[in-house]
């Protein structure tokens, strides 16, 4: 039988093959062919080349590592800024913030005291620290007060003003009742309402309720112009447009991920979290396997395969 640490591994690596899977197919758009977003949207038809994953995944695959080795993230947050740091690959796309961060921890600086000291001592409210927290929520989605723990350990780390760790919890959240619910028919609104009961008072929360309020018949274009789409690249701007897409479309991985790049903005990162979400619903196969196949390996080192 397995054990309970295993059980929840396993959870969170089919998190992280949603999340990966919808980053890579949403970074090719978002970096190299914006201009074919629209006709792929009319056929569904695929790039038909290996697509590569961004810093979403890259970030994502150090909380998925540091989670199969010490089973949580608070108390390991100095690990998990290291992992970040050892892992950085200029080339997968990170804000300009991480820049900055990563030769200030591999010089030997503590993760509170750079994370503290960007934007005025504010920190940042980018969506960061929510495009790879969905495996947490994974993880820990049979302890939802531990979710929000290990939520906030893992976004304060590069993002610790309140709205990115609001836009943290939110996700980490919405992965997990996900989870827990996918025996069941779920709406939006039902969703969306499990999750606000665990968001702190923010514009994050203000924008989720405003999500959960939108008609039935809402087209994606008026959900963007009320919610954002990432453009801003704001845990304000990203979080509630990502809930709406995953409640309208929980029970279908392929209608989530088309629905969210129609919306446009940071495609990778809002394809990412969505993805991160109902794949705990769907299980592993809801990922179209030609998906997976075209997306590029997950590396070892994170994996212990």
């Amino acid at each position: 039988m397995p054990t309970l640490h295993e059980e929840r591994l396993r959870r969170a690596r089919l998190s992280l093959e949603g999340l990966s899977v919808g980053d890579a197919l949403g970074g090719f758009f978002e970096f190299n062919h914006l201009a074919s977003l629209a006709r792929a949207l009319t056929t569904h038809k695929l790039p038909d080349i290996q697509w590569h994953f961004t810093d979403d995944t890259n970030m994502a695959l150090s909380i998925y590592w540091l989670l199969s080795i010490y089973e949580r993230i608070e108390y390991e947050q100095q690990e998990l800024a290291i992992s970040f740091a050892m892992h950085f690959d200029r080339g997968r796309g990170y804000g300009p913030s991480i820049h900055r961060f990563v030769p200030r921890i591999l010089s030997g600086q503590h993760w509170r005291e750079v994370s503290k000291g960007v934007f005025g001592g504010s920190g940042s409210f980018g969506n960061g620290g929510a495009m790879r927290v969905a495996p947490v929520g994974a993880y820990f989605a049979d302890d939802i007060d531990a979710v929000v723990r290990n939520a906030v350990a893992s976004a304060e780390i590069t993002h610790s003003h309140p709205e990115g760790i609001a836009g943290a919890i939110a996700v980490a959240v919405a992965a997990a009742y996900a989870w827990q619910l996918r025996s069941e028919t779920v709406h939006r609104h039902t969703f969306i309402s499990q999750v606000l009961q665990h968001v702190p008072a923010s514009e994050v929360h203000e924008g989720l309720k405003k999500a959960r309020a939108l008609k039935p018949d809402t087209s994606v274009q008026e959900a963007v112009s009320i919610l954002g789409n990432g453009s801003r690249v704001t845990a304000q701007d990203t979080v509630p447009f990502v809930l709406w897409c995953a409640g309208e479309k929980l029970a279908s991985y392929e209608e989530a991920i088309w629905l969210t790049a129609s919306g446009g903005g940071d495609v990778d990162t809002t394809c990412a979290m969505v993805g991160g979400i109902v794949s705990l619903y769907t299980g592993l196969a809801g990922i179209p396997a030609d998906w997976i196949a075209h997306r590029e390996p997950l590396p070892a080192w994170a994996l212990g395969d």
